[in-house]
């Protein structure tokens, strides 16, 4: 007889997501509340406590069916990322010595039916792949201002030998 692997919990049976985070990473869910007249969503509140920074630069970004942008990291600013619409994978890596959760991975997946304000560390490096059939818009709010002189972005090929960590090829 074949012996398949055992499937962990996902959910809790209240609910909530099971999900070892990378030390500093906060996914706080953001629910959308249906109405008859309108549907709101609340994205970002400096009284939600994930991080002490106020807004000081906002852009969105928009990621086209199938592609794959990354890894990329900082060194100064802290990312906040909520999903507008379409359907994510961000995949988080932890390249800090010093953190408890040095080199473990984070794969969360976003969509329009589960959005969430994904708060990213400096020096946890991240890619973020389109797994929807259309285009997919995140909003970042990070505590630092783009610095068009000097920018506070470095990247990694996708296949880096760094991270043990491939996308597969649709």
């Amino acid at each position: 007889m074949i012996e398949g692997q055992k499937e962990r919990p996902s959910v809790t049976p209240d609910g909530r997501v099971i999900l070892e985070l990378i030390d500093g990473v906060t996914l706080r869910p953001a629910p959308t509340v249906v109405g008859a007249e309108e549907e709101v969503c609340e994205i970002y509140s400096l009284a939600w406590g994930v991080t002490e920074h106020p807004v000081v630069h906002v852009y969105q970004t928009l990621v086209r069916p199938g592609r794959i942008k990354g890894w990329a990291y900082h060194k100064r600013q802290i990312d906040r990322i909520f999903l507008q619409s379409g359907a994510l994978r961000f995949v988080l890596y932890d390249m800090r010595p010093e953190s408890p959760s040095y080199g473990r991975i984070n794969d969360i997946c976003l969509s329009e039916r589960n959005r969430g304000l994904l708060v990213i560390p400096r020096f946890v490096a991240h890619a973020v792949e389109n797994i929807g059939d259309g285009q997919a818009v995140f909003i970042n709010l990070p505590t630092e201002a783009y610095n068009h002189v000097d920018p506070d972005k470095y990247t990694l090929p996708l296949d880096t030998p760094e991270i043990p960590f491939r996308f597969a090829r649709r």
